[in-house]
């Protein structure tokens, strides 16, 4: 599994309408995309929840690089993003472990990530970060069986060495949650859902 996102920053007085007719018109595009398991079509809006920015934030999770790669740079649809908003930065992740959540059928309308930095490895074994990783997953593990979870992903990123944690909620993000940011949900495509993992990817 690989977690991909990429993010747009629209001005202060951007009309998010547009964001959100846009989703409304084509995001079942993706309904159905091979090698894909998710796409969660995400907005941040100025002053709501906390947000400092307005931003179109869609998240990823794919099975295949092949499809992912054909996806960005084949024609397979992130044309439409540069020719409508230029080329953004496409952060991306090895993943590490999924859960399958307690409100799986429901239609989630909101998502949290938390983006936190990995220490350097103090253990002289070098396996202090498997430690961190497994203490992680099982904290992931524990907080899908929450009922109001759809589903979680673990996930890093061995450039920056950092930790990503992606929820998507049935309502709203709780407030305790350890959220670097939150979201609202515009439509969630899920070819490939079902053939996450549930639990750890290695």
């Amino acid at each position: 599994m690989y977690a991909k996102q990429y993010e747009i920053t629209l001005p202060a007085d951007y009309d998010m309408g547009i964001i959100r007719k846009r989703v409304a018109d084509n995001g079942h595009v993706l309904d159905d995309r091979a090698g894909m398991a998710l796409k969660a079509y995400l907005v941040r809006e100025r002053g709501v929840d906390g947000s400092p920015v307005n931003q179109y934030a869609p998240f990823y999770l794919w099975h295949d690089t092949a499809a992912m790669s054909h996806f960005l740079v084949g024609g397979g649809g992130f044309q439409g993003i540069v020719r409508d908003f230029g080329r953004p930065v496409v952060r991306h992740w090895a993943g590490v472990a999924t859960r399958r959540g307690a409100a799986r059928t429901a239609v989630p309308r909101a998502a949290s990530r938390r983006l936190t930095a990995l220490p350097e490895d103090a253990d002289p074994t070098g396996l202090g970060l498997t430690a961190l990783v497994e203490r992680e997953t099982d904290r992931l593990h524990a907080l899908a069986r929450r009922d109001d979870v759809h589903s979680a992903a673990l996930a890093v990123d061995p450039h920056h060495w950092q930790l990503l944690r992606f929820v998507l909620w049935e309502r709203e993000v709780p407030a305790e949650e350890e959220a670097t940011e939150r979201y609202e949900v515009l439509h969630l495509s899920v070819p490939g859902i079902d053939g996450l993992p549930d639990g750890r990817h290695w």
